[in-house]
């Protein structure tokens, strides 16, 4: 009987134990994560990824807060918010996407009254040097990288031609006119003949819908001239729906928008509705385009990155901190770790690189490529 009690009391301290363990390990009750992103107005896919979250792990982990419309305007709101989180001592991680103007002062602020905090700012709107000396982590799309990425994959999807579509007004852009000379480099380099068009400014006359019906016409000359195995690209938000559009009905080639994600263009080109308990559902809109690509015979003509990057920041971000939080690792900057997560979230490779901008190199800002999704 003793023997028994004793085998019985060793069993319940064990259990006790594990219990408290697991308790510890998953934080319960006793911590939180505050999301800022932009409202449905500004981008709905930033949005939907905190909401994901949200319903991830509840409201009892999970604060989500916006920044407001005319962010330029009221950026003592944006400090307000990120303040109104950190105030709350079960919080132990912020994430910030898009880190609009407004975000650099407002950490300032949190580190008046938290210095404990694990802060990560997505998509910044403020210099390198000014974002990367507030946060902790900075993540922002490769944009100079996509030169070489975007051509690489118009060659291995079978182009021999590439277009590249813009207009004055973005090739005055230092960034732009940059990523265009490094691919018309990296088209001479692997083989492709690049043609550099120029299409309206849909901030000019003709406006959007001018631009648009450019796009239109001009696709089928461009295939009538250059063949079905020419790769179409254009730096233009405005104008991907309607190329989408084109390439589709010519059979051309599509390596990816200009904000790379399954969500920007393919939706409405394609005229895919997406219902209310599908809203951020990526595997949704995913398997939509690819059905309708294969319908259209067109699979293998187009591709993007298979998860919006923003989206990929807000949740993969969020499962870092978790783990950060949960104690696998101590340090807040554990690269492998994020790259880790991103990869689980992404389900492709990714490619983190810190970025090198006059001559400084920013040792916590990240930029990312990650591998294409093909349809």
């Amino acid at each position: 009987m003793k023997k028994f009690n004793k085998i019985t009391l060793l069993v319940l301290v064990v259990v006790m134990f594990l219990s408290l363990a697991t308790f510890s390990t998953l934080g319960q009750g006793n911590w939180k994560i505050g999301i800022m992103t932009n409202t449905v107005v500004q981008n709905e896919e930033e949005y939907r990824a905190a909401q994901n979250i949200l319903a991830k792990y509840g409201p009892e982990h999970v604060i989500h807060m916006t920044f407001p419309d005319k962010f330029m305007d009221e950026q003592e709101t944006t400090i307000a918010n990120l303040v109104s989180m950190a105030s709350d001592p079960d919080v132990k991680a912020l994430i910030i996407v898009q880190a609009v103007p407004g975000t650099s002062p407002g950490i300032d602020s949190v580190k008046e009254i938290r210095d404990d905090l694990l802060i990560i700012a997505g998509q910044p709107q403020d210099d390198p040097p000014v974002i990367s000396a507030r946060a902790d982590i900075v993540l922002q799309l490769d944009e100079m990288g996509m030169g070489y990425a975007i051509p690489a994959q118009a060659k291995a999807q079978g182009a021999k031609v590439f277009v590249h579509y813009s207009f004055p007004r973005h090739m005055s852009y230092p960034l732009l006119s940059g990523r265009r000379e490094l691919m018309k480099k990296e088209c001479a380099r692997i083989g492709l003949e690049f043609v550099d068009a120029t299409a309206p400014d849909p901030t000019g006359d003709a406006g959007v819908s001018g631009a648009q019906q450019y796009i239109l016409e001009d696709v089928p000359r461009m295939v009538a001239k250059y063949g079905k195995d020419t790769a179409f690209f254009s730096t233009n938000c405005a104008m991907q729906v309607p190329l989408i559009s084109a390439v589709v009905s010519t059979g051309a080639i599509y390596p990816q928008p200009c904000c790379p994600s399954p969500y920007h263009g393919f939706p409405s080109a394609l005229n895919i509705g997406i219902p209310e308990d599908k809203q951020g559902d990526i595997d949704y809109v995913v398997g939509e385009i690819t059905r309708i690509m294969a319908e259209k015979g067109m699979t293998g003509r187009t591709s993007t990155w298979p998860v919006p990057v923003s989206m990929m920041f807000i949740e993969g971000s969020a499962e870092y901190a978790k783990a950060w939080i949960d104690g696998e690792f101590e340090e807040k900057m554990n690269i492998p770790k994020l790259m880790e997560k991103f990869k689980e979230y992404s389900g492709v490779d990714v490619n983190l690189t810190k970025l090198e901008e006059g001559g400084v190199t920013y040792d916590n800002y990240y930029v990312i490529l990650l591998d294409f999704l093909t349809f």
